[in-house]
C-alpha cells in the first residue's frame, strides 16, 4: 500500500448522498472532474498513439476525437462530464439544483446517481460502490449497472458493487458474485456456478424466484428449510460456518485459493497503472477550482449576505438614532461614558455580525470531509478561498457602517480619525469571521460549535475592558485581558476618539484634558501608539485563526461514524444461536440413526405446529373491531403553479398538471400496488387521496364507502406511512407505539385491551425483540432502516385504521428485510383492511403479493387499473394484446417487464399512447362501472361521524405529549447535560472573574462592574439557551407535522408538552448558576435579595428558551431561526440599559426600552440588590441615590417588574403555541 495512493487509484462510492444543495448537477460533476483531473489517461493516449503508428492502424475518427478530448489537459472536464451525465441518464436534470431539506432539488434516485457520477468522472479504474440502487426503480438500476459493466469491460476496470434486492435482470449483468453472511464469505466466484454450489450442498432455487433473493434467504435460519431438495435425507440447519468450509473444498473455492497463492508479477503492469501522486491536478489548479466553486456558492447564497447587510443597516439606523449628536454632550466624564458605550456597541455589532459564518461553515463540512478523504483537494485549498472571498464583503460592511454612523453620532470630526476607525473596524470584522470559522471547524457539529462559539464570545467580551475595567480584573485573570482580541479593538478605537480635538478642553479643578480623564477612569492606556498596536494585533489574530482553521480541517475527523445499534435481545439471540450451532455439531457426529429420525420427526411436527399457530394468530389477528371501508375516486386532477425556471423557457401556462384525470377504487381485503417510473406521480396521487397536500390545486371527487370524504373524519380512520420514517429519536419502540395508541384509539378502549393490541401489532410486524431499543436519528444511531420502516407501519396499525396508505414501504431494504415488511403488509390486508402501497422495483415474490395494480406513466396519466391475477396473468394478457409489444420471457419479473414496455421510448417506437389505449379498453369501462357502484352508499350504512375531532380529550392529549417530552428530554444528554455543564462553567468563570465585586461600594465604577456581571450572564446563558433549544424543537417539529396530520392531537397539547418540560430543567439550571455566582461575587446574604436574584434569573432563562422555540416556530428551519433570533439579540443588547442608561436614551426610543425584555431583568436585578443601600461613595453620594439618579431604578417598583418578567415568559410561550398551530412549513 505504501507504494501508491489507494484513494486515487480506486474510488469509493458511499451509500449516503452528501452534496452541496446549491450547486446544479452539472456543476457538481464538473467540480469533481476538475479536482480529480485526467490522471493516467494522458500517458495512456501517448502510449496508444505510439503503438498505433508501429502497427500502422488508422483509428476511427470519432473515437480518435473522443479519446483525445478526454485526455487533454484543460479541456478534459467538459467532455468527460457530459459523457457521464449521458451514461447515468442525468441530462434531464443537468441544470437543476441538487437540493437539500430546504431547497427543492432533484429526486432521490437522481441524487443517488449524482453520488455515483461524482466518482466516475475521475480517472480511477477500481470502483467500490455501496448500495447504489437504494431508492431507484429497477429499470434505472439496470441502466446504471449496464453502463458500468460496459465501461468496465471496455476499459478493463474493476468494480465491486454491494446491492440490496437486485432484480434478476440486473443480477444477470454481473460476472462474479461474493455472498457474505454473518461476516463470512460463503461463496466467491463466477455467477454461473453459484447455483451448482448450493445444489452440491443440497439446496435448489425454485422456478419463479430471483436467484439473488434465493441466495439471501438460503443462508438465513428462518428461510433455509423451504429450499432443501434431498427428500431422502432429513433436513438439519446448515450454519454459515459449514457453508464457508464446504466452499473451500468446492472446485471454484480451490481454484481461487490456488490463484491467490501465486504472487503478482509487477513487471507485467504499466508503471502508470497506479497513481503515485496524492492529488490528480497541480495544486494551483485545485486552488482555482475551489475559488470558482466558492464564488458560485456565494452567488447562490446571496440572500444570506444581503439579509446580513440589511440587518446591519437596520441596527445601524437604531444605533444612530439613539446616540444622535444633538443628544450627545462633551462636558463631563459621564458623557464620555455614553460615548464609550457607543464605541463598545459598534465593536460588538461588527463582531457578532460574523456569527453567521459559524452556521455556514458547519453546513458545508460534511461535504468537505467526504471530498477531503477522497483526496479531491488539500484542506488549505478549501480554507483559503473562504477567507479571501469574504474580504470584499467585510469591506462593504465596514464602509456602510462607518458612513452611516461616524458623523451622525458625532465622533471626532477630523477626517484622518474617520479613516482610522474605518480601518480598525475592517480588521475587526475579518478577525471575527476567522474566529467563528475556526470555531465551526473545531466544533464540527452545530450544537457543540454554538457552545464553543459562545464561550469564545464570552471570554472575548468580558475581558474586552468595557464590561470590567482593567484595574478591576483579578490578577489570576489578567492574562485573559491581554489575549482578548476585543481588548485591542476597544483600546484602539477609544484612543482614536478621546485623544481627538473635541476632547482637549480641561474640566474645572483638574490638570488633564477631559479625554485623558475618561480613558483613565475606564482603565485604558491614554497613549496614541495604542491605536497601531491594536490594528497590528487584530491583523495578527486574523492570520492566526485562519491558520488554525486550516489545521482543524486537516487533522480533525467528523464525529462518530453512523452505525445502527443492535439491541440486547438481538445480541442474546446471536450468542444463543452460536451456542446452539456448537451443540448441533457435536451431537451430529455421535448420534445413531434413531436419534436422527426423532430429530427430523420433531422438526417436522414443530414446523406443522408453527404453521398452525401462525394461522390461528392470523385469524385472531386483531382484538379490536373495525369497520371495513372502500374508497373510490373519479377524475382526480392535481396542479401546481408553474415553476419560474419553466416559465423562463417560454412555457406560457400558469399551472403545471401533475395528475391528469385518474379514477379507480380501493376495496377492503385487497392489496393495491401503485406503480410507475420515477416522476410518474405515485406519491403525489397518494398524498392527494390521503389529504396530505398542503399546496397546489385538487379537482375531482373522492368518496369513502359512498359518502364524500371529509378530512377531519378521514384522518381518524386512515393511516399513512410516509416514505421517510419520522419518529421522535429519544423514545423506545414500545413507547412510540404506546403513544400512538394512547392518542388514536377511541377512549372506550380500556388500558388492558390497549396493551394486548399493541403486543399483537408488535408480533405482527416482528418488532417484539426490539421493544426496548431507542429509535434514534435515521442514518446516525438507533434502529436499522428496515426496523424503522416496520415501526412506521406499526405506529399506523396501532391506530386500528380501516384504510392504510404506504409510501414505498420497501425502498432501502435488502430482499430479506423487504420480504419481512411485505409479510407485515400482507398480514395487515388479510385482517380485512384496505391497503395501498406505492412501490419501486419489486422482486417477483413481492409483486406476487399484490392483488391489484394502478399503473401511472410519466406525466401522471393512468395506463392500467385492475386485478393482477395468478402470477400476474391478467396484467400480462392485457399488455401482450397491444400490437407490437414483445412477449414476456420465461421467469422474467412482470413488474420490470411492465415498466420497460410502457416507457416513453417504447411509446415513441410503437407510435401509441398507452393512456389512450387504456381509455378505450373494456377494463376502463369496467372500472368506471365499479367506481359508479362504489360511489353511492350501500343501503343501511351511515356516514362516518365522530363527536369530537380528536379521539382523546384535551387533558389526555396534554398528558400524553408531556409524557413523551419527558422521556425525550431525559434521554437527550447532549442537549441537557451540555446546558448544565455550560451553566456551571460560566458560573465558575464569572465567580472567579468578578470575585467579591458585589461587596465593594466605594466608586460608581463598582456598581457598573457588578451590573456588568449580571448583564453578561443574562445575555450569554440566555443566548445559549435560545440557540441550543432550536435544533431540538426543529427535530420534534417534523414529528409533530406527521402526528398532527394523522389527527393524534392538536397544536395546543404539543406546545404545552414542549413548554412545560422546560420548566424543571431551567429551574435546575438557575439553581446551579445562582448559588455559585451569588456566593462568589459576594452580594448581600439576605433571604429576600437571594430570592429576588434567583427569581429574575429563572424567568429570564425561561423567556430566552421560549424565545428560541418561538423563533423556530415562525421560521422554516433552525438555521434561519438562528439568523432571525440573533438579529433581535443585538437590539436587546443595546436597549438593556447597560450600554446606555434609560435616562440618556432619546425620548423617541424610550418606548422600546420598556418593550425590551432584557431591560426589565436588569432593572429587577439592580433595583433589588442596590435600590435600598444607604452607604456612601467616595464622592459623598449614597448608592440608592446614584442608582435612582443615573439609571432611574426604584426599589419599590420591583414587584411590578417581577410581574412583567413572568408576563414575558407567558407571552413567548403562547406565541410559540399559536405559530405552531398557524404555520405549516412542510411543502408537499
Amino acid at each position: 500500500m505504501e507504494e501508491f495512493v489507494p484513494q486515487r487509484t480506486s474510488a469509493y462510492i458511499s451509500q449516503y448522498d452528501l452534496h452541496i444543495g446549491e450547486m446544479t448537477v452539472r456543476e457538481t460533476l464538473a467540480f469533481s472532474a476538475r479536482c480529480q483531473g485526467v490522471g493516467p489517461r494522458y500517458e495512456m493516449l501517448a502510449e496508444l498513439s505510439r503503438r498505433e503508428k508501429e502497427a500502422n492502424i488508422k483509428p476511427d475518427p470519432d473515437i480518435d476525437i473522443y479519446m483525445k478530448a478526454a485526455a487533454l489537459e484543460g479541456q478534459e472536464a467538459g467532455v468527460v462530464t457530459d459523457y457521464i451525465l449521458k451514461i447515468l441518464g442525468l441530462e434531464v436534470c443537468a441544470d437543476t439544483m441538487v437540493g437539500d431539506e430546504m431547497i427543492r432539488g432533484i429526486s432521490g434516485g437522481q441524487k443517488k446517481r449524482v453520488t455515483t457520477g461524482e466518482m466516475l468522472v475521475g480517472p480511477a479504474r477500481a470502483l467500490f460502490m455501496d448500495e447504489i440502487s437504494t431508492g431507484l426503480d429497477s429499470s434505472t438500476t439496470f441502466q446504471i449497472v449496464n453502463s458500468l459493466r460496459q465501461s468496465i469491460h471496455i476499459l478493463n476496470g474493476t468494480a465491486l458493487i454491494s446491492l440490496l434486492q437486485p432484480a434478476p435482470e440486473t443480477y444477470q449483468l454481473f460476472d462474479d458474485v461474493i455472498l457474505l453472511s454473518d461476516g463470512q464469505i460463503v461463496y466467491q466466484g463466477p455467477r454461473e456456478n453459484v447455483l451448482d454450489f448450493f445444489k452440491y450442498m443440497g439446496f435448489k432455487c425454485p422456478k419463479r424466484k430471483g436467484v439473488a433473493d434465493f441466495l439471501q434467504e438460503v443462508t438465513s435460519k428462518k428461510d433455509q428449510e423451504q429450499y432443501w431438495t434431498r427428500i431422502d435425507e432429513p433436513y438439519s440447519f446448515i450454519s454459515v460456518k459449514e457453508f464457508a468450509e464446504a466452499f473451500q473444498s468446492f472446485h471454484i473455492g480451490q481454484k481461487l485459493g490456488d490463484d491467490l497463492a501465486i504472487p503478482f508479477d509487477k513487471s507485467k503492469s504499466h508503471p502508470d497503472a497506479l497513481s503515485k501522486d496524492k492529488y490528480g491536478v497541480p495544486k494551483k489548479e485545485l486552488l482555482k477550482a475551489c475559488l470558482s466553486r466558492e464564488l458560485l456558492l456565494m452567488k447562490r447564497n446571496l440572500f444570506v449576505y444581503v439579509f446580513k447587510m440589511f440587518q446591519l443597516i437596520f441596527i445601524g439606523f437604531i444605533t444612530v438614532t439613539i446616540f444622535l449628536r444633538i443628544e450627545m454632550h462633551r462636558d463631563t466624564i459621564t458623557d464620555g461614558g455614553i460615548f464609550m458605550g457607543a464605541l463598545f456597541f459598534i465593536l460588538v455589532t461588527v463582531m457578532f455580525n460574523g456569527f453567521a459564518e459559524l452556521t455556514l461553515t458547519i453546513l458545508k463540512l460534511p461535504v468537505f470531509y467526504k471530498q477531503r478523504d477522497l483526496l479531491f483537494y488539500p484542506s488549505w485549498a478549501y480554507s483559503l478561498p473562504t477567507w479571501i472571498l469574504k474580504i470584499p464583503i467585510s469591506i462593504l460592511d465596514a464602509t456602510l457602517w462607518v458612513l452611516m454612523s461616524y458623523y451622525v453620532i458625532g465622533f471626532d470630526p477630523n477626517v484622518g480619525r474617520f479613516f482610522k476607525q474605518y480601518l480598525l473596524l475592517l480588521c475587526l470584522s475579518q478577525m471575527a469571521s476567522a474566529l467563528f470559522r475556526f470555531m465551526g471547524g473545531l466544533g464540527r457539529n452545530i450544537i457543540v460549535a454554538n457552545t464553543c462559539g459562545s464561550f469564545a464570545m464570552l471570554a472575548v467580551l468580558v475581558m474586552g475592558g468595557f464590561v470590567l475595567t482593567r484595574d478591576a480584573v483579578k490578577k489570576w485573570w489578567i492574562w485573559g485581558y491581554w489575549i482578548s482580541p476585543l481588548m485591542y479593538g476597544q483600546n484602539a478605537i477609544a484612543v482614536n476618539e478621546f485623544l481627538g480635538k473635541s476632547w482637549r478642553q480641561v474640566p474645572p479643578n483638574s490638570t488633564e484634558p477631559l479625554g485623558v480623564l475618561i480613558l483613565k477612569s475606564r482603565g485604558i492606556f491614554p497613549e496614541a501608539r495604542w491605536y497601531w498596536i491594536g490594528v497590528g494585533a487584530l491583523i495578527g489574530y486574523c492570520f492566526l485563526f485562519n491558520f488554525l482553521f486550516t489545521l482543524a480541517l486537516k487533522y480533525l475527523d467528523p464525529f462518530g461514524k453512523p452505525q445502527a445499534v443492535i439491541s440486547k435481545e438481538t445480541l442474546a439471540e446471536k450468542i444463543a444461536s452460536k451456542a446452539r450451532e456448537k451443540v448441533d455439531l457435536s451431537s451430529r457426529g455421535e448420534g445413531s440413526s434413531e436419534s436422527q429420525r426423532s430429530v427430523s420427526f420433531r422438526s417436522l411436527s414443530a414446523k406443522v405446529g408453527s404453521v398452525n399457530d401462525a394461522n390461528q394468530s392470523r385469524k385472531r389477528g386483531m382484538v379490536l373491531p373495525f369497520e371495513p371501508l372502500s374508497m373510490s375516486f373519479d377524475e382526480i386532477r392535481y396542479a401546481v403553479d408553474m415553476p419560474q425556471e419553466m416559465k423562463a423557457q417560454g412555457i406560457s401556462e400558469d399551472r403545471l398538471e401533475l395528475l391528469k384525470g385518474i379514477c379507480g377504487a380501493f376495496r377492503p381485503g385487497v392489496l393495491t400496488a401503485l406503480m410507475g417510473i420515477s416522476g410518474a406521480g405515485k406519491t403525489t396521487l397518494m398524498d392527494v387521496l390521503a389529504g396530505r397536500k398542503s399546496g397546489g390545486y385538487v379537482k375531482g371527487t373522492i368518496k369513502i364507502s359512498g359518502y364524500p370524504k371529509k378530512q377531519e373524519t378521514f384522518a381518524r380512520i386512515s393511516g399513512y406511512c410516509e416514505q421517510t420514517d419520522i419518529h421522535s429519536p429519544h423514545v423506545t419502540v414500545y413507547e412510540s407505539l404506546l403513544f400512538s395508541a394512547w392518542l388514536r384509539l377511541p377512549p372506550e378502549v380500556n388500558p388492558e385491551t390497549k396493551t394486548m393490541f399493541i403486543e399483537e401489532v408488535m408480533e405482527l410486524v416482528e418488532l417484539t425483540s426490539l421493544r426496548e431499543a431507542l429509535v434514534g436519528l435515521p442514518g446516525v444511531n438507533g434502529l436499522s432502516t428496515e426496523a424503522r420502516k416496520r415501526l412506521t407501519i406499526a405506529v399506523e396499525l396501532v391506530a386500528n385504521p380501516s384504510i392504510i396508505f404506504m409510501d414505498e414501504p420497501t425502498s432501502g431494504l435488502d430482499a430479506r428485510a423487504a420480504a419481512v415488511v411485505m409479510r407485515t403488509v400482507r398480514n395487515t390486508v388479510d385482517t380485512g383492511r384496505t391497503v395501498v402501497c406505492t412501490i419501486h422495483q419489486p422482486s417477483i415474490d413481492i409483486f406476487d403479493a399484490f392483488d391489484e395494480l394502478l399503473l401511472l406513466k410519466r406525466g401522471g396519466e393512468e395506463i392500467y387499473m385492475g386485478p393482477l391475477g395468478h402470477h400476474s396473468c391478467y396484467l400480462i394478457k392485457y399488455f401482450e394484446e397491444i400490437n407490437g409489444i414483445p412477449k414476456i420471457k420465461d421467469g422474467y419479473n412482470p413488474a420490470t417487464w411492465m415498466l420497460e414496455i410502457t416507457s416513453a421510448a417504447q411509446e415513441e417506437a410503437l407510435g401509441v399512447n398507452f393512456a389512450d389505449i387504456y381509455k378505450n379498453s373494456e377494463l376502463y369501462r369496467r372500472n368506471k362501472a365499479l367506481v359508479k357502484e362504489l360511489s353511492s352508499p350501500a343501503p343501511g350504512s351511515k356516514d362516518l361521524y365522530f363527536q369530537t375531532r380528536y379521539s382523546q380529550s384535551l387533558l389526555t392529549q396534554c398528558m400524553a405529549c408531556l409524557w413523551k417530552q419527558y422521556w425525550s428530554y431525559w434521554r437527550n444528554p447532549p442537549y441537557n447535560a451540555v446546558r448544565f455543564l455550560f451553566t456551571t462553567v460560566i458560573g465558575l468563570l464569572f465567580g472567579t472573574i468578578f470575585w467579591d465585586i458585589g461587596s465593594k461600594r466605594t466608586r460608581e465604577q463598582d456598581v457598573f462592574n457588578s451590573m456588568g456581571s449580571m448583564y453578561a450572564a443574562v445575555l450569554f446563558i440566555g443566548f445559549q439557551n435560545c440557540a441550543s433549544v432550536q435544533p431540538v424543537v426543529a427535530v420534534e417539529r417534523t414529528v409533530f407535522y406527521r402526528e398532527r396530520a394523522t389527527g393524534m392531537y392538536s397544536a395546543l397539547p404539543y406546545a404545552f408538552g414542549q413548554v412545560v418540560i422546560e420548566l424543571p430543567y431551567v429551574l435546575v439550571q438557575t439553581a446551579i448558576y445562582g448559588v455559585i455566582v451569588y456566593a462568589m461575587i459576594g452580594f448581600q446574604w439576605t433571604a429576600a435579595k437571594f430570592f429576588w436574584y434567583l427569581f429574575f434569573m429563572y424567568f429570564t432563562f425561561l423567556y430566552f428558551t421560549f424565545y428560541g422555540m418561538m423563533a423556530v416556530a415562525v421560521t422554516p428551519n433552525h438555521n434561519i431561526a438562528a439568523i432571525v433570533s440573533s438579529a433581535f439579540f443585538a437590539i436587546w443588547n443595546l436597549f438593556s440599559g447597560f450600554i446606555i442608561p434609560r435616562t440618556r436614551i432619546p425620548i423617541w426610543w424610550r418606548w422600546y426600552y420598556w418593550a425590551c425584555p432584557v431591560s426589565w431583568t436588569i432593572y429587577g436585578l439592580i433595583a433589588s440588590q442596590y435600590g435600598d443601600i444607604n452607604e456612601k461613595f467616595d464622592s459623598g453620594e449614597t448608592v440608592e441615590h446614584f442608582v435612582r439618579n443615573y439609571f432611574d431604578f426604584r426599589n419599590e417598583f420591583v414587584e411590578i417588574v417581577a410581574m412583567v418578567v413572568v408576563g414575558i415568559c407567558v407571552l413567548f410561550g403562547s406565541i410559540f403555541a399559536v405559530s405552531i398551530k398557524a404555520f405549516n412549513f412542510q411543502k408537499r
